[in-house]
């Protein structure tokens, strides 16, 4: 999450609009799958026709109201006129990587949003390409070759519907037979959420980020209680009844609670007060095999993006415009993904320069410090958890 200083952003404009004259005859010899930054995609103005002309960009598991996807997504598409097809939007991390290995070519996602152990232990599977942007993105959160890149991250927050009779302020509070059948968890040993979530309440009962040990038996006494169901959280199945309280990303939240506001039902997101975690940003990846290369490229380039600019709601005509132009006059996905509640890989970086735009406020906020397990302290919960989730999940 970092950012240099203004002139680097004067320059890195400078450096973008410098990259337009490249003629149709160049543009036409570019191999857009092994291009690895801009100029060598020969700049925003040739990238911007290579990928009108694919005209698809085959996004995978972004949930709308995960991190202001659906503003980026209508933004981007409105911008550029590409048509975005997002397959299984309430998929996991796991999910992704099994699609690049199995999916048909036409069907092989363009870029995916993924957890970082899943971009770490799959990187053969990506190819390189450094956003313009990349200087500012901290070295431990991005492969030096730029196969996967860091985007974004968020804290584990509890999600309730206020007219509960009575709301957990702690993970602690779930062992209370109030909650006999409200609490839910997605699957840790696929989903980067769910997994930090077990890092949460590990953490609540007293468990390290070594040894998942008393998480995983909280979670065990609450299934034996009742307390805790086998059912996967989705808007389907809290409509259904069957859970009530779920952990997710607090950057979930803006989006969740006014998509359920227009619903008529009122919910509420907290930090839980025994457990404040906050997981390693989430990466982002260009398949080495994306049908839609320049696309997968141009996307990249916009949700790396600093811009302060128009969204989809405003954007109005962009008839006449050259690529850059319409680039240049965008919101860029940094400060979309702000307006999400998320924390952008080069949040710090903008707050100095003041290209950070206001954050939301709809979580109810904890006085805990925030702690955050590292990608090898996660992967070996992972192996661990792995090991004896079959039997808390099972009905």
């Amino acid at each position: 999450m970092r950012k240099r200083l203004l002139t680097g952003v004067i320059a890195a404009t400078v450096a973008v609009t410098s990259l337009v004259a490249v003629s149709s005859s160049q543009a036409a010899s570019i191999d857009y799958s092994k291009c690895t930054d801009l100029k060598s995609c020969g700049g925003m103005d040739a990238l911007v026709k290579a990928a009108q002309k694919e005209g698809t960009l085959n996004a995978i598991t972004l949930p709308r109201t995960w991190a202001n996807y659906g503003e980026a997504m209508d933004t981007f598409s409105k911008a550029f006129g590409i048509k975005i097809v997002d397959d299984n939007p309430d998929g996991s991390s796991g999910y992704e990587i099994q699609t690049i290995k199995t999916a048909p070519a036409k069907k092989v996602p363009d870029q995916t949003d993924i957890g970082i152990t899943y971009g770490q232990q799959n990187e053969n599977l990506f190819a390189s390409y450094k956003p313009a942007t990349w200087k500012d993105i901290t070295a431990e959160y991005k492969n030096p070759d730029g196969r996967w890149v860091g985007s974004y991250a968020g804290a584990i927050a509890f999600l309730y519907p206020k007219s509960l009779t009575k709301v957990p302020t702690s993970i602690a509070d779930l062992k209370d037979p109030a909650f006999k059948g409200a609490f839910a968890m997605g699957d840790p040993t696929s989903a980067q959420e769910a997994l930090i979530s077990v890092f949460a309440i590990n953490q609540a009962a007293g468990g390290t980020f070594d040894d998942m040990t008393k998480g995983l038996d909280f979670i065990k006494g609450l299934k034996a209680s009742g307390n805790y169901v086998t059912v996967a959280p989705s808007a389907t199945t809290f409509a259904a009844g069957a859970y009530k309280i779920v952990l997710t990303w607090d950057f979930n939240c803006p989006g969740i609670v006014a998509k359920y506001k227009a619903a008529g039902i009122d919910m509420q997101c907290a930090i839980p007060s025994d457990a404040n975690i906050v997981g390693t940003p989430y990466v982002t990846g260009i398949p080495l095999k994306a049908p839609h290369p320049a696309v997968a490229r141009l996307w990249t380039e916009f949700l790396y993006s600093q811009n302060k600019g128009k969204i989809s709601s405003n954007l109005g005509s962009t008839k006449g415009k050259t690529g850059s132009q319409i680039f240049n006059s965008l919101m860029g996905g940094q400060n979309i993904w702000i307006t999400g509640g998320a924390h952008p890989i080069t949040e710090p970086a903008m707050i100095k320069k003041g290209l950070n735009v206001a954050p939301p406020t709809a979580v109810i906020a904890s006085s805990l410090k925030s702690s955050t397990p590292t990608p090898a302290q996660q992967d070996v919960a992972k192996k661990a958890i792995t090991a004896v989730w079959p039997t808390i999940s099972s009905n």
